[in-house]
């Protein structure tokens, strides 16, 4: 029989210049433990896992193979002597890491992310005040046809509402002594209220109500049961209004948080509309410093949350935020000037006005209209006059606008090329510059 040989210690098996310990290295200089439940002893059962060693062999998991599976990552810590070492010989089950990660780490990932790369960012004098920021869209685990859109709701409300007050002109006629008040918009809990009312006022008792083929229903029944059903579904209603929220349009059934936007390709490789989340990075020197998940469907609308995650972890704002022109807005170029960052976003417009030499001498544009005495005339030598000042659409910081219409589009020749539909061409003084 051959002598075996037992190593005093696992790491003797693993070489001197192996990542595994430049990791455990790193992470015991880090204070994680801050945001893990502590080890106690248990008096019955199986000796616990250490939770630092836990989180260990899943960050160093994902950062030897990029991505990684909880089943691989079990069959590792019984063969792989560089996880038997993080996990100082335990091995637990590929179940045991997912309840981990789905109990534990699931609301202190983002605390942990903090500060492991803020000790990262220490160690190698990291540049923060130049912040590069990207992003892309990732399909959700979801149906695509599960849509829920809220205008759609919205209209099918207003519909719902006037069909309420119609009931309630029809029951007025019943109740000439007690008659219920009509208004244009109901809440759940006001049609709740006229149920009672006419409960009171006509002594119905639902135990009492007839159903099926063969029972005639008495005029009260049906009026009350369509009270019912305009309850239910003014609260199914109002529950999708505010799933969808005051910055959303669309929700999927099956994942309420993704929302249904346009991304670049999907698993079939068509382009629609998908159920998806929008993912943004801000990488400095090659280093993830920031990560956020969003709903937004624009680019323009993930930056002001981006930012201020990442003025949320390092208590400061990045000097020189650099994106491309999916980024630039008004909005945006106001923030930056607002908390003293530099503005390196380009307009999305950018690229067309600067290149595309056909767009910049189209006559039709606004910016190249002739002006005489301060006013403005069309091609066609109509002149534009003064319509109205409205708040600018989507701006958060109270901007308004000007509008000016043209005097008379009606028998222009270059109507089609001009402008879109019937109506005279108007203008802002945006569309000037």
């Amino acid at each position: 029989m051959e002598n075996g040989i037992l190593p005093l210690f696992l790491s003797d098996l693993i070489p001197e210049n192996d990542p595994v310990f430049a990791f455990d290295r790193l992470m015991e200089e880090v204070n994680v433990a801050q945001y893990l439940p502590r080890l106690y002893r248990c008096q019955v059962g199986r000796r616990r896992y250490n939770p630092v060693r836990m989180l260990k062999t899943i960050l160093f998991g994902y950062l030897y193979f990029g991505s990684i599976s909880l089943r691989r990552l079990e069959l590792l810590c019984q063969v792989d002597i560089r996880f038997r070492y993080l996990m100082d010989g335990a091995e637990p089950v590929f179940s045991t890491f997912q309840n981990f990660i789905n109990d534990v780490l699931r609301d202190k990932i983002e605390d942990i992310f903090a500060v492991i790369t803020k000790k990262i960012f220490e160690i190698d004098c990291v540049d923060l005040q130049h912040l590069y920021i990207d992003g892309s869209k990732f399909e959700a685990s979801s149906n695509k046809y599960t849509w829920v859109w809220k205008k759609g709701v919205e209209k099918s409300r207003a519909n719902l509402f006037l069909k309420i007050s119609k009931l309630i002109a029809e029951v007025n006629k019943m109740l000439p002594f007690n008659p219920i008040y009509v208004c244009g918009e109901y809440a759940p809990e006001t049609v709740k209220i006229m149920m009672d009312h006419l409960k009171e006022a006509w002594n119905l008792d639902e135990t009492k109500f007839v159903h099926g083929v063969g029972h005639r229903k008495t005029p009260e029944q049906r009026y009350y049961e369509e009270f019912q059903k305009c309850y239910e579904r003014l609260k199914d209603y109002a529950e999708k209004i505010n799933t969808c929220g005051p910055d959303r349009n669309s929700y999927s059934k099956t994942d309420p948080d993704a929302t249904f936007m346009r991304t670049k390709k999907d698993h079939t490789g068509n382009d629609q509309l998908l159920p998806a989340y929008n993912i943004q990075f801000g990488v400095a020197d090659e280093y993830i410093a920031v990560a956020s998940v969003e709903q937004y469907r624009s680019d323009m609308d993930c930056f002001v949350p981006l930012i201020e995650k990442f003025h949320a972890t390092y208590g400061f704002y990045p000097e020189y935020p650099v994106a491309d022109a999916g980024y630039g807005s008004f909005n945006n170029y106001l923030y930056c000037e607002k908390v003293g960052m530099k503005r390196y976003m380009k307009f999305p417009m950018w690229k067309k006005e600067t290149k595309d030499k056909k767009y910049h001498e189209n006559p039709f544009r606004p910016v190249n209209y002739r002006i005489e005495n301060e006013v403005l005339y069309c091609p066609n030598n109509k002149p534009f006059h003064f319509k109205k000042r409205q708040p600018i659409r989507g701006n958060k910081y109270g901007r308004e606008e000007e509008l000016y219409e043209c005097e008379d589009c009606s028998g222009c020749p270059s109507a089609e090329k001009c402008k879109k539909g019937k109506n005279n061409k108007v203008i802002t003084p945006m569309s000037l510059t």
